[in-house]
């Protein structure tokens, strides 16, 4: 059994945290922490957690012997303070991402953490997304033959920008990027198209990032001024070719006050994928590919298994160090640009 511990109690705890936790045998929640000034902006939400200690003294949870996992989900300067505190505390720590601000103070939390024989990473939990997962099913059953090109959308229409600064790389673009060096590994080369569309020199809300691994070219493109949807993901191999529907936008969700549940039901069948493939005949195929529900809990099944067995952490330490590069190099490009 896992006694974990909250930092923060905004929407990523109570929609893609306790309810992939709240039922399983192995975890048990013992404590939100969140700080004095923020708890008007949450507080109608508490109620419906009577089981969990909602608590303003950090200490609390860092000097308690029954917590071993600490997760991190407050604002994204706080992660690192935070990390290092809980590893010294001698606990377990998950962080929210961006893990870091930079490659190199990431690289400070992982080896503080091997330091004190204890687990931390981030949660990059879109590699778990039920879209991404489809994609991970039609490469693997081999249909597309040789990868050719891979193309990750993430597209909103809004007329000034997501932010009025830097941030859109940091708090999308790190996922989508994450999703690549999961799925593909290193890239030989990176080049970037990052511009400054409707905060010149202060935001970063247009960016193609363009991952070269041999003949193959993926890339992971965002940007504000779509008002007609790219597919999610398209993928072109040399025996086929592969495209999902675009994504559904949680911001626009209407959210409720209450206690989050999460639907296992498998996406509907205008959310499936399609895949062209030629067979042995040389004949174009088509087939609709289902796409199930995002496994988020995925983060801490192999939490859990590296905490109590020792095994190897699904989000690697150098997969989080590259992708912090990559959010660097990528910032400093739109800050190019002429305010």
């Amino acid at each position: 059994m896992i006694t974990v511990a909250y930092v923060g109690f905004g929407v990523s705890v109570r929609e893609y945290h306790i309810p992939y936790v709240e039922n399983r045998d192995d975890i048990r929640v013992k404590y939100v922490f969140r700080r004095e000034q923020d708890i008007a902006q949450f507080a109608d939400y508490e109620p419906f957690y009577p089981e969990i200690a909602f608590t303003t003294d950090f200490n609390d949870v860092l000097n308690d012997p029954e917590l071993d996992l600490v997760v991190v989900s407050a604002p994204d300067a706080f992660h690192v303070p935070y990390a290092k505190q809980i590893l010294n505390a001698g606990k377990h720590a998950l962080i929210e991402k961006p893990f870091a601000p930079t490659a190199k103070e990431a690289q400070e939390v992982f080896d503080l953490a091997k330091q004190k024989g204890l687990i931390c990473m981030p949660n990059q939990n879109r590699r778990f997304d039920a879209d991404f997962l489809a994609v991970k099913d039609v490469l693997a059953s081999g249909k597309l033959g040789k990868l050719v090109r891979l193309e990750s959308h993430y597209d909103y229409f809004k007329t000034n920008g997501w932010y009025d600064h830097l941030g859109t790389l940091y708090n999308l673009g790190v996922h989508t990027t994450d999703q690549i060096i999961s799925l593909l590994g290193m890239p030989d080369e990176v080049r970037y198209d990052v511009r400054s569309i409707h905060h010149p020199g202060v935001g970063d809300d247009y960016y193609d990032l363009e991952f070269f691994y041999g003949n193959c070219k993926a890339s992971v493109n965002t940007q504000m001024c779509v008002s007609i949807d790219y597919p999610r993901f398209t993928l072109h191999g040399t025996n086929g070719s592969f495209t999902l529907p675009p994504v559904i936008h949680n911001s626009g969700k209407k959210k409720v006050v209450g206690r989050h549940k999460v639907s296992f039901a498998p996406a509907g069948e205008d959310r499936w994928g399609t895949l062209v493939y030629h067979n042995e005949a040389g004949e174009a195929v088509t087939e609709k590919v289902p796409v199930g529900y995002a496994h988020y809990e995925r983060v801490y099944d192999n939490l859990i298994d590296a905490i109590e067995n020792g095994a190897e952490k699904v989000i690697k330490d150098a997969e989080v160090v590259k992708v912090l590069e990559i959010l660097e190099q990528a910032t400093e490009v739109a800050k190019s640009w002429s305010k």
